[in-house]
């Protein structure tokens, strides 16, 4: 289960949820790379010069380094989302801890986004010396097999608006409704004159 914490800000503070420019979206990745999924995502930003943030696995990246590196060498942001995916309300600091740092190891930079969405208070006092948190605004719910590519469009495109941070998923599972509305949220963002920037 992914946590939906549209109402959280108040409650996680020190933690990113918005974009500081009003007339900026971003479109973040998670759970990459992969080799069926990562090359369209990276063709399709290039073919809308868009900059974008892939928070990825440590474990995905230690696997497939050149692709990986095709996301840095493109001018991507790359963020850490734990080495092994794991879910931080039910992890034990220390292990959670060390998962993070195992993924740095193969991640480089200082933003972390945290699997489901969960996270401990603790976990964040813990991390925040080092890393900037990100959340997000925007969930596109492309993860959702149930969910048809049209519904997974419209969930984005009827709520985005400019300092909204936009998710969606690096993975197969995600791709049959990831790739129908990935090309279309950019179209919407260039008519309605949203700069898509990357999470810095």
């Amino acid at each position: 289960m992914i946590f939906n914490p549209y109402h959280m800000p108040y409650f996680l503070r020190n933690t990113v949820w918005r974009m500081p420019d009003k007339g900026q979206v971003s479109i973040s990745f998670d759970d990459g790379p992969h080799p069926s999924t990562t090359p369209f995502i990276l063709e399709t930003l290039s073919n809308f010069n868009v900059k974008a943030t892939f928070f990825c696995i440590g474990k995905n990246v230690d696997r497939y380094p050149d692709l990986f590196q095709s996301i840095l060498h493109a001018g991507h942001t790359v963020g850490n989302h734990t080495y092994s995916h794991l879910k931080g309300w039910q992890t034990r600091n220390g292990e959670y801890l060390a998962d993070i740092d195992l993924a740095a190891q193969y991640i480089p930079g200082n933003l972390f986004r945290p699997p489901y969405g969960q996270i401990k208070l603790s976990q964040i006092k813990m991390l925040k010396p080092g890393y900037k948190i990100i959340f997000w605004s925007v969930l596109s719910w492309d993860f959702l097999e149930s969910l048809s590519p049209e519904k997974c469009l419209q969930s984005v495109v009827s709520k985005v608006q400019g300092g909204d941070i936009v998710v969606f998923h690096d993975s197969l599972k995600a791709f049959p409704r990831m790739s129908y509305a990935l090309p279309k949220v950019l179209e919407f963002a260039q008519k309605n004159r949203l700069e898509c920037c990357p999470i810095k």
